[in-house]
């Protein structure tokens, strides 16, 4: 991979990609299919972390990030972390822990933009109805990590 590092994991809703600088974790992302693998430490910790994810064996990860976006888009990222495992909040609710109640649609559009699935908890985010919002990656696979942070842990 050109400037940087990937990794390929096989999760239970398919394949993920891990991309990292020597900094790193900057991607993560799911795909069709494995291609050409070019590994670093930060994406071989990332795999391993998110297979304990999907075996329930954690809960909270312990990687460095960093995600390639605005200063807003930073902030809104940061905010979604604060999301802890088996827990949803709303568009509005991530708007006023950042201190900007009005800024419902751009915290939508930088969800969106989450570069790093999984990890930084955008899937956690639902609609102020309680329904289920977008995904970039499906919303079967959305329902899928609630259903998985929200059933009772098996280690910890």
């Amino acid at each position: 991979m050109r400037n940087g590092y990937n990794q390929f994991f096989a999760s239970p809703l398919g394949t993920v990609e891990i991309r990292a600088s020597a900094e790193g974790i900057n991607g993560v992302r799911f795909c069709d299919a494995p291609r050409e693998a070019s590994p670093n430490q930060h994406t071989c910790e990332g795999a391993k972390q998110l297979q304990a994810y999907f075996a329930k064996e954690l809960t909270e990860f312990s990687l460095p990030l960093c995600p390639h976006g605005t200063p807003f888009q930073q902030q809104v990222w940061q905010a979604l972390g604060a999301v802890g495992y088996g827990d949803t909040a709303s568009y509005a609710d991530i708007a006023r822990s950042i201190n900007n109640a009005k800024a419902v649609r751009a915290v939508g559009m930088a969800n969106g933009r989450n570069p790093i699935a999984i990890i930084i908890p955008c899937h956690r985010i639902i609609g102020s109805n309680g329904t289920l919002t977008g995904y970039a990656g499906g919303l079967e696979r959305k329902a899928f990590l609630l259903a998985l942070e929200q059933q009772e842990r098996v280690c910890q």
